[in-house]
């Protein structure tokens, strides 16, 4: 299967590292012009830059804004008036108990895990079906189906995104725009590797190993045993923003090891 994406604008929130760099990097290599997102000039220039050097030829350029406030999504969409593609993958986690988990917490994940994507959509998808032709992805979380005790708010962030994309499919339906959602599981982020990295220099290992070890513990339903990598959650968003995935929308789909114990 030979992915085009050529003459395809393509906007990646919260892209500069990450999940999201690989999306944009992928996007990228399938011929779609990138726009990379992030909070500070500085990690959005490294990141542009570096995809050009390893995708010699790569349209890419930057946006700095924070697409957790409302501000910064109108910022975004001034800068960039439309896309074909929107991947919302802005979000933040960490465990915290419920019991110490205040208002504005729950307040936090809510604009930045489920608002930002909220407002790009309402801002991008009335182009989209203009022109006939569109894809939204959201990066959801197996935590959406399995919600983490230590991570309440953080999953109810999740599941609420599965709900909107699920809502913006119906609501597109007939023109030539699918809305779907992704759901990764445990996967070697960099936020990942620098949560590891003290235990796995404590227990001298890798952080490969120490991911394996931290999965057994915490996530003992996993099929493949492992941490996926970026590049393998990149590969299923490639895909769902094809023009070969026209008659996918609405779905959950998991890049998750197999971590959901469901058929």
């Amino acid at each position: 299967m030979h992915i085009d994406l050529s003459g395809k604008t393509a906007l990646v929130t919260a892209s500069t590292a990450g999940i999201g760099l690989a999306i944009a990097e992928g996007l990228a290599r399938a011929g779609a012009a990138v726009v990379i997102n992030g909070r500070h000039q500085e990690t959005v220039d490294q990141a542009v830059a570096g995809i050009v050097a390893r995708i010699p030829g790569a349209a890419v350029r930057g946006v700095a804004a924070d697409v957790a406030t409302a501000a910064g999504c109108a910022a975004l969409v001034a800068a960039l008036s439309q896309t074909d593609i929107l991947v919302n993958n802005a979000g933040i986690y960490g465990p915290q108990d419920f019991f110490a988990t205040d208002d504005a917490e729950w307040q936090r994940y809510f604009d930045t895990n489920v608002m930002s994507g909220v407002r790009l959509a309402r801002a991008y998808l009335p182009g989209m079906a203009a022109r006939d032709w569109g894809r939204v992805v959201f990066i959801s979380s197996e935590s959406a189906f399995n919600i983490p005790a230590d991570m309440i708010h953080y999953g109810f962030s999740k599941t609420a995104q599965l709900a909107v994309s699920r809502g913006l499919a119906k609501r597109m339906a007939g023109s030539g725009v699918t809305v779907n959602a992704v759901l990764p599981g445990p996967t070697l982020s960099d936020g990942v590797k620098a949560m590891l990295q003290d235990t796995a220099r404590e227990q001298g290992k890798s952080i490969e190993e120490t991911a394996r070890d931290f999965i057994k513990q915490h996530r003992p339903s996993s099929i493949i045993g492992r941490a996926a990598t970026t590049d393998e959650v990149a590969n299923m968003v490639v895909y769902v923003c094809s023009p070969q995935a026209s008659a996918t929308t609405g779905a959950s789909l998991r890049v998750d090891g197999g971590v959901v114990d469901s058929l």
